[in-house]
């Protein structure tokens, strides 16, 4: 009997966490997102729903939703760069907890 090499633990946890992860346009927007946005936004927004291309995104504060709108060109093509395709559309942000669209 062989055995295989020992892997890195973070290695297979990244695989099971892929296979696990529902084949959602969201799910796929979710998992891209701070790799698109960068870890400073990612910890600022979350995209929470997506309809026909429209990505609502939830963020801490009405500063954040308003300098997110004026990025959201750069955030639109990275998105659907990163997606292989045009699936993202447009943004509607919100203030986390108001509901309010930005």
């Amino acid at each position: 009997m062989s055995y295989r090499e020992p892997r890195p633990i973070g290695e297979a946890l990244a695989r099971v966490v892929d296979r696990s992860a529902p084949a959602t346009t969201l799910a796929r927007i979710q998992r891209s997102w701070s790799d698109v946005a960068g870890e400073v936004i990612a910890a600022e927004a979350t995209p929470v729903s997506e309809q026909a291309g429209v990505v609502t995104v939830a963020c801490r504060s009405a500063v954040w939703a308003n300098e997110l709108e004026l990025m959201s060109k750069g955030l639109i093509e990275g998105l659907n760069q990163a997606l292989g395709g045009p699936a993202v559309g447009a943004f509607r942000f919100v203030v986390k907890g108001s509901g309010a669209a930005r």
